[in-house]
């Protein structure tokens, strides 16, 4: 008799345990992945049928451009400090062989990485089309350099592999595609999560913009055919 009771209470405390984990909220993360897109090169047409985009065009012969990154959030943050200390938060801790980044991420987690259908012109510097990782060096509240690399990206933090960098781990300019000075702008209004964004785009460039806080960096660029 006993045993028969025990086996209802268990029977309860099990579904009380699945209804209560369920339940829960699920854990976002601090920093999630965010992305931005362009496209450039291409035109405008009208087909024999509207498409269903505004103006009832088509977009062809274009060439993606994308960055991916991780978005960190803001909350009450002095981020970039000032004085002597100014962009020094913005590095990650030392860990083991690694030591200290020399420059940002510009991002989270993984490395923030653009990838481009096109050839693009930076500062002077022609860009093939590929995948790259994009670092900042980050000297003063009006002195940003963007750098270009060609250094792979680790999906996951390995510190036994040197072939790719997590983040800035590890990172050194003899992969450098580019350095180009950025344009800082003062916003009126606080960006809440780090973001990229094309901005001021044409058919055949724009600007590539990282806003956080209070501070927009931006490079001008060029797309050029392959």
């Amino acid at each position: 008799m006993l045993r028969s009771r025990l086996v209802p209470v268990a029977l309860l405390v099990l579904c009380g345990a699945v209804v209560g984990a369920q339940q829960q909220p699920a854990t976002k993360p601090l920093s999630p992945p965010g992305a931005t897109q362009a496209q450039v090169l291409g035109r405008w047409v009208k087909g024999d049928r509207p498409s269903f985009a505004v103006g009832q065009e088509r977009y062809v012969d274009g060439k993606w451009l994308e960055i991916t990154y991780g978005r960190p959030s803001l909350p009450g943050r002095d981020i970039f400090g000032s004085g002597a200390n100014y962009g020094k938060a913005l590095l990650d801790l030392p860990l083991g062989d690694w030591g200290t980044p020399p420059v940002w991420r510009a991002g989270a987690n993984v490395s923030t990485r653009l990838n481009t259908e096109a050839t693009l012109a930076i500062g002077g510097k022609e860009i093939p089309p590929g995948e790259y990782s994009l670092f900042i060096d980050v000297r003063g509240p009006k002195d940003w350099t963007l750098i270009v690399s060609s250094w792979a990206a680790q999906p996951r933090m390995d510190t036994k592999d040197k072939t790719a960098l997590w983040g800035a781990y590890a990172y050194t300019p003899d992969k450098d595609v580019a350095r180009v000075p950025m344009k800082i702008d003062s916003l009126p209004f606080s960006v809440e999560q780090l973001t990229w964004a094309f901005l001021d785009m044409t058919t055949d460039g724009g600007r590539m913009a990282l806003s956080w806080a209070k501070t927009m960096a931006s490079v001008d660029f060029k797309a050029q055919s392959n």
